[in-house]
């Protein structure tokens, strides 16, 4: 198909991780990355761009639009425009799970609650962004002081026999605690366990704020934490739901805003030419300002959007 010409770039410039999506003019995912080079890195955004225009066998020169998310999302030269966290990953997360009406996203430096409309909006949402607690960081912070891979830290809070209290959520007075808990002779996995309940308690008090409404899909890298998806269920009485991926919803709500800003005018040129001249045009134009009619101007009967509001994509494949 000639659609097949158009490529956009979606960019999740996270506070501790990039991510990087690339989808064709159908809307199915080209490539996706995931680079990890420390607190908002530019070189962890160009090697997840990078990695991902490889993996799609593209140059830059080939992506029609960028629209780039996330804490370093204005460092971006690449980007044609920039959006909030919140449109983009709830954009990314109701094309994921289309029936989804809360998305729970918990990143390296904040958390989300994001509750969304049926037709994919967001309605209201409440955000932990002032400190660290509840985070990847408090995650990553925790597992250097039990001394166990940040990997290792899920499975291993699910052997907790002993239910005991983590009474603070401050990253570093929590560091302290921890430390206190093991020297009394408490176990990692119930430190740990502890550790992942004060998580779904703070995140459960987010839920509160917007409302819990159900389906649930959580997002973000701590959706690959078994005992954190475990423990916020226990807490909230109900089964989220975790895409295969849950780590590049927010650049894949970026690509697809990408995909909403390129147009194709229907005119008598046969579809190659037509898309040669939309894919030339959004090039040359640097914001979708300038491709929008003057406000006494009827919008032409014969100028139709490339897709609709909400985009469903197939499963990320694993192997990728």
């Amino acid at each position: 198909m000639a659609t097949g010409k158009i490529h956009v770039m979606g960019i999740d410039f996270g506070s501790t991780t990039a991510k990087t999506v690339i989808l064709d003019g159908n809307g199915a995912l080209v490539a996706w990355s995931v680079s990890h080079k420390g607190s908002v890195s530019d070189e962890g955004a160009q090697a997840s761009i990078a990695e991902a225009l490889a993996r799609a066998g593209l140059k830059q020169s080939d992506i029609t639009r960028t629209v780039a998310t996330g804490y370093g999302r204005r460092m971006l030269d690449v980007a044609d425009k920039s959006y909030t966290e919140i449109t983009c990953h709830a954009r990314g997360a109701v094309s994921m799970v289309p029936h989804a009406r809360l998305v729970i996203d918990i990143g390296g430096q904040d958390s989300k609650v994001i509750a969304v409309d049926p037709q994919g909006l967001v309605s209201q949402f409440a955000m932990n962004d002032r400190c660290a607690a509840g985070t990847g960081k408090f995650f990553e912070a925790l597992a250097r002081a039990v001394q166990v891979p940040l990997e290792d830290m899920g499975p291993m809070a699910l052997d907790a026999r002993e239910n005991i209290v983590i009474s603070s959520m401050c990253a570093t007075f929590a560091e302290t605690e921890v430390i206190s808990l093991l020297a009394e002779g408490k176990s990692k996995p119930e430190v740990l366990g502890a550790v992942h309940a004060a998580v779904a308690s703070r995140t459960v008090g987010l839920v509160a704020r917007v409302g819990k409404r159900d389906p649930i899909v959580m997002t973000g890298g701590v959706a690959r934490n078994v005992a954190a998806v475990h423990y916020i269920e226990q807490a909230l009485g109900t089964t989220l739901i975790i895409p295969p991926t849950p780590q590049i919803a927010g650049a894949l709500g970026a690509a697809l805003i990408a995909l909403d800003e390129i147009e194709i005018t229907v005119g008598n040129a046969d579809e190659d030419d037509r898309v040669d001249g939309a894919v030339a045009a959004a090039r040359a134009c640097g914001t979708p300002a300038c491709k929008t009619p003057p406000a006494t101007s009827a919008v032409p009967a014969d100028t139709v959007p490339l897709h609709g509001p909400i985009r469903a994509v197939p499963p990320v494949p694993t192997s990728i």
